[in-house]
């Protein structure tokens, strides 16, 4: 299921982690906070889910806080970059970014130089879980995933999967059905949710792992082969889940805010 607080809500714990975490420093000038603007770090690209609630947050914490709060998308390597970022920028408050689960966890354990370290980043709150989904085009060749399976072990690598990035929640997502079905495809990485849904239904790709926000807002052009839910998704009755069809995999995201350690 997706798991959503409402947006006053996720506003004022972001205000209250924000707030607490800049006293926690102590110093004469935090006593003023906040004195200039906010910077909202999106480690992916526009457009995606990550992108659209930290839109949602920016309009409560401008109201909340008084001051503007900058949305920069800074994408690529799997939300490396805008981590990278994030865990170089000062402790103070004023530079917060988005959180992403199992992403930010991942790159550290499977890439030499990601440019941070996980522990360099500090979890303010986690408000969201998104659920994901492996999705063909209505005119493909395959009506469901048992017919994907059999072809994908008959022609190994033939089939391309789309999804947002390397070692992002759809990579792992890819890896695990793998893994478990014993079927081969080829994984094409995008710098985010929004590119790969556009190279997935402009036919650049066969599949795609897609958040299920993106698979409810294109059912009309998609097949949704299976979802990574433990029961069916409310908004997606009739998709089925992996589970009910004997692979034993959930797939998702959770989404959250985090600042640099200090």
């Amino acid at each position: 299921m997706n798991i959503q607080i409402n947006r006053l809500t996720a506003a004022v714990l972001l205000m209250l982690g924000i707030t607490g975490f800049v006293f926690a420093n102590g110093d004469a000038e935090n006593a003023q906070f906040p004195a200039k603007n906010i910077t909202y770090i999106v480690p992916f690209n526009p457009g995606g889910q990550s992108d659209i609630t930290a839109q949602y947050q920016k309009e409560m914490l401008e109201a909340a806080l008084g001051v503007n709060v900058v949305i920069k998308n800074i994408s690529g390597a799997g939300g490396a970059v805008g981590w990278s970022t994030l865990a170089s920028s000062a402790p103070d408050g004023y530079t917060l970014c988005g959180n992403n689960l199992p992403h930010i966890i991942a790159q550290p354990l499977v890439k030499d130089n990601p440019g941070y370290q996980t522990e360099q980043l500090e979890p303010l709150y986690m408000f969201q879980t998104t659920p994901i989904g492996l999705t063909v085009l209505k005119d493909s060749r395959w009506n469901n995933l048992e017919e994907f399976i059999s072809y994908a072990k008959a022609h190994p690598g033939e089939i391309t999967v789309g999804g947002s990035g390397t070692y992002t929640g759809h990579h792992i997502a890819y890896l695990m059905l793998q893994q478990l079905t014993g079927a081969e495809f080829t994984y094409i990485p995008s710098t985010g949710a929004a590119p790969s849904v556009a190279n997935f239904l402009g036919g650049h790709t066969d599949a795609l792992f897609a958040n299920s926000n993106d698979l409810v807002t294109h059912i009309a052009e998609i097949i949704v082969l299976g979802m990574g839910t433990e029961e069916r998704f409310g908004l997606l009755p009739d998709a089925p889940t992996f589970m009910e069809q004997g692979i034993d995999m959930t797939a998702g995201i959770d989404r959250g805010v985090c600042v640099p350690q200090g």
